[in-house]
């Protein structure tokens, strides 16, 4: 398979230059941003990696199997539960959400998330700590637009998710990467924390469960994390969005029950686990009990940003209360660590 090649017809051009090459006579005064054109392999995000190999995979009459798609209702395998679908269907029929929602989401949703991710935490979270976005590729993109101070770096995990390093590289904040290590289940190398890390350091990113390992990072090895993380004074960003779906018995633990230590920003959306990838519901999670992230004003920040950027469809916000409220209430006690921290595993999905 052949490497990608930076384009020729435009990028890089000079400005002299500009109108004869690609707009042949005339002049005008517009082009691409350098920003996105000036990226290559780091700007192709998920999608563009897919995309550039499936077409130009030569199967020879084999079938392709995407191991990186990522959208379980386009398999026949799996399918979206009743309840969900009538949750939105109820939603429309009300006649009542038609209209556009608050900046930051309709309030009953956002109360919702909040108990949902509560479930198991030192502390409560409120209506106010949860912003609703669309899907958790918006709330990504928004925690990043918020820290992306000139200079700004940021932590990121090797192996992961290429959108963070996509966006990022738009947003001119530096990528520095530590490694998840094989030999010790893909947890995270926190001695490598120290070396990467400075000044300029605002964050690190954390996916548990892991994307791509699929690993489940433990109570002892979050708690390292935190308290790795408050030496270095970052604030953690927690993508969570594939959070519960685990096999065998070592249970999820949500990195804002740490938030005592560490202030933590959860990422989630309702796409993987309800199987609902389009209908682009996540969430930010403020959680902060200790005020930091409120008096760096990293929750203002979130806010400002919420009102200049486009929500969530309100049908589909108001079908959250049904659809999260209906797989609360259906929840057993599985078990409690040694530090007595209890985990909340869901019976079924459906």
């Amino acid at each position: 398979m052949a490497e990608p090649k930076q384009l020729d017809d435009c990028n890089g051009v000079k400005d002299e230059c500009l109108q004869t090459a690609c707009t042949g006579s005339s002049k005008w005064n517009f082009r691409p941003s350098e920003a996105v054109m000036g990226c290559i392999h780091n700007m192709l995000g998920i999608r563009g990696v897919l995309d550039y190999v499936m077409s130009h995979l030569n199967p020879d009459g084999k079938s392709k199997i995407p191991l990186g798609h990522g959208d379980p209702s386009a398999f026949e395998c799996f399918r979206t539960s009743i309840h969900v679908e009538d949750a939105l269907i109820e939603a429309i029929r009300t006649g009542k959400y038609n209209g556009y929602s608050l900046g930051n989401g309709l309030p009953q949703s956002r109360r919702v998330v909040a108990d949902y991710l509560s479930h198991g935490m030192p502390f409560k979270l409120s209506e106010d700590d949860v912003f609703l976005t669309c899907g958790c590729s918006q709330a990504i993109d928004v925690v990043l637009s918020v820290l992306a101070r000139e200079g700004a770096n940021i932590l990121l995990p090797r192996p992961g998710f290429p959108a963070y390093e996509a966006l990022m590289a738009y947003k001119g904040i530096e990528a520095r990467h530590y490694d998840l290590v094989p030999e010790r289940g893909w947890e995270i190398n926190l001695d490598q924390l120290h070396a990467i890390a400075d000044s300029n350091t605002v964050a690190m990113v954390i996916i548990n469960p892991s994307n791509p390992c699929g690993t489940i990072f433990t109570h002892d090895h979050l708690t390292k994390v935190a308290e790795t993380a408050k030496r270095l004074g970052l604030l953690i960003i927690s993508d969570e969005v594939y959070a519960h779906i685990v096999f065998g018995e070592k249970p999820f633990i949500p990195m804002g029950f740490f938030a005592s230590t560490v202030p933590v920003l959860t990422l989630g959306s309702i796409s993987k686990k309800w199987m609902v990838p389009g209908w682009r519901i996540g969430w930010i999670a403020t959680c902060d009990p200790d005020g930091i992230l409120r008096k760096s004003q990293i929750t203002e920040g979130i806010k400002k940003l919420m009102n200049i950027v486009v929500d969530p469809a309100t049908i589909a916000q108001a079908a959250v209360p049904q659809i999260i409220g209906h797989l609360s209430s259906r929840k057993i006690l599985k078990g409690h660590s040694s530090a007595g921290f209890k985990f909340w595993i869901e019976t079924v999905f459906f």
